[in-house]
């Protein structure tokens, strides 16, 4: 199938052009301390000379205890990202949790993405697809890629075709996730840009802890073979120091680490694509 281009403020986004980015924390902690960490992203994607978009999520609703930290909320968080668009000129993505925060987001955010464990939630897809902004669905990890084609057909239905799609892994037992490189070839029959989640996939679901583990050991590892099937995009989550990050410590990258990982990713991709 024809593989379409899916444009977000000049990055095109294609499963047969150069590889993109979406990167930045889990979830925004303080305003001073994402907008200084999306400085220090945009510096390692120019030297680099590779596109990305900034991701960060103002509240994140499905954490497993209800002690976890969840974000700075709709308004504070929006006004995070605003900043960040309006001083380093990058695109933002951010995820919504309810139909009624989808309108609002696409004021500020430029791609408005459904989380894994909500793709199916058909009032939530379709208020994204209705702000007429590029969603990004996450295949939830109890999904085959083959029924994804559901999930577009509902965006489609709007009058919406900016979309994209990305696969974060899948349940494996009650403990784990595990990555079918199938998968990313599946998804890439639809047309539409594929993305690899390479820290989510690591994920550990929580059991009895109450707090979701990982191992972000694996997520370069991800990384590269998702790069060899070739897909349009490379999703991961970066903290200054991970080990201190209030969500997704265990599978987070420090700005060393994405920066080894963006460096080799577009090497790889351009071999694998023949690019020059």
């Amino acid at each position: 199938m024809k593989q379409k281009i899916i444009s977000v403020k000049g990055i095109k986004f294609c499963n047969d052009l150069p590889v993109k980015f979406l990167a930045g924390p889990c979830v925004i902690e303080t305003d001073k301390l994402t907008v200084e960490l999306a400085g220090k992203l945009v510096k390692i994607f120019k030297k680099h000379k590779v596109k990305f978009v900034f991701k960060a999520s103002f509240d994140k609703a499905n954490r497993t205890s209800v002690n976890a930290f969840r974000g700075t909320g709709l308004s504070d968080g929006l006004k995070t990202l605003e900043k960040i668009k309006n001083k380093f000129h990058i695109p933002i993505i951010t995820d919504i949790h309810e139909p009624w925060q989808a309108e609002e987001a696409a004021s500020v955010c430029d791609i408005l993405q459904i989380p894994a464990f909500l793709c199916r939630q058909t009032d939530l897809v379709m208020a994204a697809a209705a702000t007429g902004k590029v969603v990004n669905i996450k295949k939830g990890q109890f999904l085959s890629p083959q029924a994804m084609a559901h999930i577009i057909k509902k965006v489609e239905s709007c009058g919406n075709k900016k979309i994209m799609i990305t696969e974060r892994g899948s349940s494996f037992g009650y403990g784990d996730l595990v990555v079918d490189m199938r998968s990313l070839e599946i998804l890439k029959d639809f047309g539409y840009p594929v993305i690899f989640d390479c820290t989510h996939s690591v994920q550990k679901p929580p059991s009895t802890t109450g707090k979701t583990g990982g191992d972000s050991r694996f997520a370069s590892v991800l990384a590269k073979s998702a790069t060899a099937v070739g897909v349009s995009g490379m999703f991961f989550e970066v903290a200054k120091m991970p080990k201190l990050a209030k969500s997704d410590a265990a599978n987070s990258l420090d700005l060393k680490q994405a920066e080894n990982l963006v460096k080799n990713l577009a090497k790889l991709d351009k071999l694998v694509k023949n690019l020059k």
